[in-house]
């Protein structure tokens, strides 16, 4: 996984780091790792001798990386213009090695721009960007280059204007962002959360860590961490010439009603698509799942379904009487449970939520927003991040908070971030085959912060398999869960 840190944890890295340097050691390696991948995208506009680049720099140590990165590009022949958002506050040795490279001070955009470089703001911004920096971030998707193609705009650190700490993204009265958006951002030493989650995370484009020796001065506990398809395999259970149905986990699933059987065949598909050898549904749904799903085991109430080492319950169920005794049978069972949907409905409105904290064996619970709402009383605001460790430590559950970001909680503090989402998954029912992979995931033996995090990747790869043929539904989503399991053994 990689580690993402806060502003405060990499400002000391930073300082311990600095103590060790002459002085502008750490800025020129940044603008160099930073001047380096503007000249690898300047290559694919024509190259670097030639090239039209616009400087956006701030009078902080983010506009002086972006200056001396200009330099470079000066230096390589780019023609290179500097535009100062702090006229007289400058970085002097950045804007002084700028014009000594042939780099120019303008007090307006050029009319062709290849390149921009956003070195506003940097980590220690706060409040988004101001009104005349926002202007000038909004009609950035005005600038074209030689080609007539927009410009590239490449984000020093950082995108301007975001919440670094927590990727939130304060609005104008209009509903536009007051930050920067960018193509790519290369960032410094370590990633940061604006970075990987929340909305800033969008407008950071495509991120590039570039190494400036700080790894070693980051200490303590890390914001979040981002799960990569590496982690995934390596958690996946193996089979083995001993391996049988019982041994690789028996999955129990209590979802789906006659009102909405869709969400039990699905359901379903997500769990045959997970490492189990045996699925076993417990619902009124049971014809059309066997229709559906011929090689489950299926009975019509979870106290009648067998043996099983983990449940899946809530999608589709309903909320009356009969649900809610299912899902008690389901917290009853000395097994690890996954609930979704109508299942935390039901833990609101049955009032089943204390059954929760005496629970020895181990808690998921998948809300959107609107239900993360129900169970809290409001929204999860601005640090979602933040908001999914509340809600993990008040219902002693992992807690996979879903979103383009979806971000996993455990109840001691640790926190995850899935970099898999795509838009395509907000489509009814895809929920309904998460919950299922995730629950096969728990009764092969998986940690229960490892199996949300592990579902939710996969998940989102499935999400961006079936987009492949055009418009998704949750079926696309069950079905190209296959293709992508193959390609990660």
């Amino acid at each position: 996984m990689r580690r993402v840190w806060r502003v405060a944890d990499v400002r000391a890295a930073e300082a311990g780091l600095m103590a060790t340097l002459p002085p502008g050691t750490l800025m020129q390696r940044a603008a160099a790792g930073l001047a380096r991948r503007c000249a690898l995208l300047l290559a694919d506009r024509g190259g670097v001798y030639g090239a039209r680049v616009l400087v956006l720099a701030g009078s902080g140590d983010n506009g002086g990386d972006a200056l001396y990165a200009g330099a470079h590009l000066a230096r390589r022949g780019a023609a290179v213009t500097a535009l100062l958002l702090t006229s007289g506050r400058a970085h002097a040795e950045g804007l002084a090695a700028l014009r000594a490279a042939g780099g120019r001070v303008a007090d307006r955009p050029p009319a062709t721009v290849d390149l921009v470089l956003d070195g506003i703001v940097g980590i220690g911004g706060t409040g988004g960007l101001r009104e005349t920096a926002e202007q000038l971030a909004a009609s950035l998707t005005g600038q074209r280059g030689r080609d007539g193609t927009p410009a590239t705009v490449v984000a020093v650190d950082v995108p301007s204007g975001v919440a670094v700490d927590t990727g939130h993204v304060p609005l104008t009265d209009a509903g536009r962002p007051r930050a920067v958006r960018a193509d790519v951002t290369v960032a410094f030493g370590a990633l940061k959360p604006a970075l990987v989650v929340g909305p800033a995370a969008e407008l950071a484009g495509e991120v590039e860590l570039v190494d400036i020796g700080l790894t070693p001065w980051l200490r303590g506990t890390p914001a979040l961490q981002v799960i990569e398809q590496t982690d995934v395999a390596d958690w996946w259970p193996a089979l083995g010439a001993s391996s049988e149905k019982y041994t690789r986990g028996v999955v129990g699933v209590a979802t789906g009603s006659a009102t909405y059987p869709g969400a039990a065949v699905l359901s379903v598909a997500g769990a045959l698509a997970g490492p189990t050898g045996l699925v076993r549904y417990a619902g009124s749904a049971k014809d059309e799942v066997l229709h559906q799903h011929p090689s489950v085991i299926a009975t019509g109430r979870v106290a009648d379904a067998g043996r099983v080492q983990a449940w899946v319950c809530g999608s589709g169920l309903g909320t009356g009487e009969d649900s809610a005794a299912e899902l008690r049978a389901v917290l009853a069972a000395p097994v690890p449970v996954v609930l979704d949907a109508d299942a935390l409905t039901l833990l609101v409105d049955g009032k089943l939520a204390d059954r929760l904290r005496g629970r020895d064996a181990p808690i998921v619970v998948t809300p959107h927003d609107r239900e993360y709402a129900r169970l809290c009383g409001e929204m999860p605001g601005e640090d979602r991040v933040a908001a999914a460790l509340r809600l993990a430590a008040w219902m002693n559950a992992v807690v996979l908070l879903k979103g383009d970001r979806t971000v996993i909680g455990t109840p001691d503090g640790r926190a995850y971030v899935n970099p898999t989402g795509t838009p395509v998954l907000a489509t009814g029912g895809t929920g309904d085959v998460l919950a299922g992979l995730l629950g096969s995931l728990l009764a092969a033996g998986l940690a229960p912060e490892r199996a949300a995090a592990a579902a939710a990747y996969l998940h989102g790869l499935a999400g961006r398999e079936a987009a492949r043929g055009g418009p998704v539904t949750a079926p696309d989503v069950a079905a190209a869960l296959r293709p992508v399991l193959a390609r990660l053994g």
